[in-house]
């Protein structure tokens, strides 16, 4: 298997690796830490939670599927958990980094080309397709918690 960076493999990485340190400076941004988990108006998600749904996310997709790093999933603890620290949702964030430096380096054009090992939403895609699909993902929940910090904030 050929294990050299593709462009592709390295652009996910950069622009991953941006979106993720925007969520810690999102969280860090808290004026008031009991906001990350606070309820605003009809957002349904709180800003903890979009933190903890982005860590999972990747930490599964790129760690357990793709890197086969042995990481478990609890999807419905990420929309569950409340009210943990901030340093520890910051330590999820950043092991999701870590994930993407230790995995999408090796991510050759082989595995970008071939089917992705799940099926989100039941649909087949190459790997690359799912990559570009993450990315956008993780991009959406990271607006949310801009939109969720600012909202709370305002009243501070």
């Amino acid at each position: 298997m050929n294990t050299r960076n593709t462009s592709l493999s390295q652009t996910v990485l950069e622009i991953l690796n941006r979106d993720l340190n925007k969520v810690i400076q999102e969280i860090e941004s808290y004026k008031n830490e009991n906001h990350i988990w606070s309820l605003a108006g009809n957002i349904g998600n709180t800003g903890g939670n979009l933190a903890l749904h982005i860590a999972g996310a990747i930490n599964h997709f790129i760690g357990a599927v793709l890197g086969r790093n042995g990481y478990v999933r609890e999807r419905d603890k990420e929309f569950s958990e409340k009210n943990i620290t901030r340093d520890e949702i910051l330590s999820k964030v950043k092991s999701a980094i870590e994930t993407i430096h230790q995995v999408l380096p090796v991510i050759s054009l082989e595995i970008l080309e071939d089917e992705f090992p799940e099926k989100p939403g039941g649909k087949s895609m190459t790997t690359g397709f799912f990559m570009i699909h993450l990315v956008s993902h993780i991009n959406y929940h990271l607006g949310q918690i801009n939109y969720h910090r600012r909202l709370l904030d305002k009243n501070q």
